[in-house]
């Protein structure tokens, strides 16, 4: 029944036509993995991103980043700072911070937690460390306490992705057909 109440609650919220009807369902969802399978760590976690995604649809982006939050600080508690997913779900606190004009905690968050881990374990040039340095460049660049850091982090981003592109234009025009 559960894994039916989330299909449901997906199915509502990802297909566009009704994700207001989306909120209860998830939320009994989310309460129904919470009681009985309390240990299912990274289900529940899955179902709150769900919930957090749906509420910030539906504009309520200050409960969706609270939960955002806390999915990423038990991310960081079960898999580790430099895990994807949890840089992945890092990012997702990050961008509703900044979609709610909260820059000084985006870039704190981007900076000096998230930056470094993708940096360091997947890499300058992987796509979610670029998108990392792009949403650190906004809150940069729109901070009215702004630095000098924000464009050249902008051409940073620019000149990665060129080289990516690059690269991988070479090694595809490379491969036999």
């Amino acid at each position: 029944r559960c894994a039916s109440m989330g299909v449901l609650g997906n199915a509502l919220w990802q297909g566009g036509e009704r994700p207001e009807d989306a909120i209860p369902v998830l939320e009994v969802t989310l309460a129904l993995h919470r009681r009985f399978w309390p240990n299912d760590e990274q289900n529940i976690l899955g179902v709150q991103t769900n919930l957090a995604g749906c509420l910030d649809d539906l504009g309520q982006h200050h409960e969706a980043v609270v939960l955002k939050r806390e999915t990423f600080d038990r991310q960081v508690a079960t898999l580790g700072v430099s895990n994807e997913c949890t840089i992945l779900s890092g990012n997702n606190v990050a961008t509703s911070l900044l979609g709610l004009e909260r820059w000084e905690e985006a870039k704190t968050l981007l900076g000096e937690k998230l930056l470094p881990a993708a940096r360091k374990s997947l890499g300058a040039d992987h796509n979610l460390t670029l998108a990392l340095n792009e949403n650190l460049a906004m809150a940069l660049t729109n901070n009215p306490e702004r630095t000098r850091d924000g464009p050249r982090l902008h051409q940073d981003r620019r000149a990665a992705s060129t080289r990516r592109f690059i690269s991988t234009q070479a090694t595809t025009c490379s491969k036999p057909r």
